[in-house]
């Protein structure tokens, strides 16, 4: 490891807030310090639903300016990361051509039967590892062909959504590796664009641009916004631009013997192999293969985690009630539990809107009992999650052919300890939690990478395991909850009936 003092900035965009932290390195370890944070809100605008770019980016360079007021000593560099999936597109000369659409944009998921009519689901998991979701970008993509074409100029570039920061950053247009993976268009084995698919389904490649790997220095900081923000000519890293490949490489494990959950917005469960697998069984069980550092794949299942308490949160907030996390953890703990289950995963959770009334419609279609309070539904959820993850765990184990002995979890969702232990009672293995800026420190850490102070991933992780020392729990009332377990199963098992 080298000693030198850096100060770099991590830009974390996720699917409900952003923020900017701050990493110091002192050549052994690293500290972090949030110094902007800003909510991220779509905006339903003409019947379509939008992310909005333009404040975002705005926020963006606020984070920068914050930057240079609270790094002591010079400023190293900038990476961002955001979720997957969604992008945008520019011209020759720079010009954004409107504002990126939201992955809940209601045309994709017309987009994806219509296209599943002409290419078999079966075929485009054989060919991407990506598990078929009406957000994928290729369906996104799809629906915009069908909309108005995609026959647009020769200099116009698809740039994903980090992509798209970093161009407006530096200047600089690329894909980055593992953010080009989420998008159903990456052949997984070969590590680069299928362009035969793209060819296929009449998308030009010409929209798409070189891929860059992780870790690796793409220009600096526009002279324009420097001068603006008064600070330097600061390098712009491609970091890990996807938020869980950032988070994935914040693990702090030392063996391989693990499943990983990147636990938020969204829960991203799967574990890190060296080649895809791409098989009936995972498209059955419904795993995605996206790329990671040091050229692993993150076999993973996506999960629909803290969306739905925080639609619940949303929804009684709308109604005049506003309670906190930390408020809603507590009212579940007194709770007894195992009353009632939904499934995390099934498509009627997927949209915004009134929460509650799903999840209370969901248990009177399967028979179950119906929660009423809030209390009540909190619980349901919480339950629900460590259920879901229970479900994926033999899953996961079935497609290795091997038992995991631990489960780590990382980022802003095990702040509730409730949902980390009940995953231990769950799935009977110990959980590792932390850290809990998981995605940031993921990418701090490349950049630090990337400036030659650290040499490799196993490093990195000791690094992050010395800084930021977990929290462990055990596995509790193993028996009960596996026959809890099998109840679960039934109702998901009717509610699949019933679809």
């Amino acid at each position: 490891m080298g000693t030198n003092q850096l100060n770099t900035l991590a830009v974390d965009f996720g699917a409900s807030s952003g923020r900017t932290i701050l990493g110091c390195w002192n050549g052994s370890k690293l500290t972090i310090e949030e110094i902007h944070r800003f909510s991220n809100d779509p905006v339903e605008l003409g019947g379509r639903l939008y992310w909005d770019f333009l404040r975002l980016f705005h926020e963006l360079k606020k984070g920068i300016h914050a930057f240079k007021q609270h790094a002591s000593g010079s400023q190293a560099s900038i990476a961002v990361d955001t979720w997957g999936v969604d992008y945008g597109f520019v011209d020759g000369k720079g010009k954004l051509l409107g504002n990126p659409y939201h992955y809940r944009e209601a045309r994709n998921a017309r987009a994806m039967d219509e296209l599943l009519q002409h290419t078999s689901e079966r075929e485009l998991y054989s060919r991407s590892g990506i598990q078929p979701l009406s957000f994928n970008t290729i369906f996104q993509l799809y629906a915009e062909s069908k909309e108005q074409g995609l026959t647009l100029a020769d200099d116009v570039r698809l740039l994903l959504m980090p992509d798209l920061f970093r161009f407006y950053l530096s200047g600089i247009r690329s894909t980055e590796y593992t953010i080009a993976s989420t998008t159903g268009l990456l052949d997984p084995r070969a590590r680069d664009w299928d362009r035969n698919l793209l060819q296929q389904l009449g998308m030009p490649s010409s929209l798409f641009t070189d891929l860059v790997m992780p870790g690796t220095i793409q220009g600096t900081l526009r002279k324009e916004i420097a001068e603006e923000l008064q600070v330097g000519a600061m390098p712009i890293v491609t970091a890990a631009s996807h938020d869980t490949a950032s988070a994935v490489v914040s693990i702090p494990s030392l063996e391989g013997d693990y499943t990983f959950i990147s636990c938020g917005t969204w829960s991203l469960m799967g574990v890190e192999i060296d080649q895809p697998i791409i098989t009936e069984d995972s498209r059955r069980f419904g795993f995605t293969n996206e790329g990671g550092v040091e050229q692993k794949i993150r076999m993973l299942k996506n999960i629909m985690g803290l969306w739905l308490l925080q639609e619940c949160k949303r929804q009684w907030e709308l109604e005049g009630d506003s309670i906190s996390f930390a408020h809603m953890q507590e009212m579940a703990k007194l709770e007894p539990g195992l009353q009632s289950y939904v499934d995390a995963q099934d498509p009627v959770f997927l949209a915004p809107g009134n929460m509650p009334e799903r999840i209370r419609l969901y248990c009177a279609q399967t028979s179950q009992s119906v929660p009423q309070t809030k209390a009540e539904l909190i619980r349901c959820v919480v339950d629900s999650l460590a259920m879901k993850f229970k479900q994926t765990l033999d899953e996961i184990e079935q497609l290795l052919s091997r038992k995991l002995s631990t489960i780590h979890m990382v980022g802003g969702g095990i702040q509730n300890q409730l949902i980390c232990q009940l995953t231990a009672n769950a799935t009977g293995r110990p959980v590792i939690a932390g850290p809990v800026e998981a995605t940031a420190i993921g990418n701090i850490m490349m950049q630090i990478k990337a400036h030659g102070e650290v040499q490799s991933l196993e490093e990195i992780r000791q690094v992050v395991r010395d800084s930021f020392p977990p929290e462990r729990y055990e596995s509790q009332d193993e028996a009960h909850w596996q026959q809890a377990y099998q109840a679960y199963l039934q109702v998901i098992a009717k509610k699949s009936v019933r679809s």
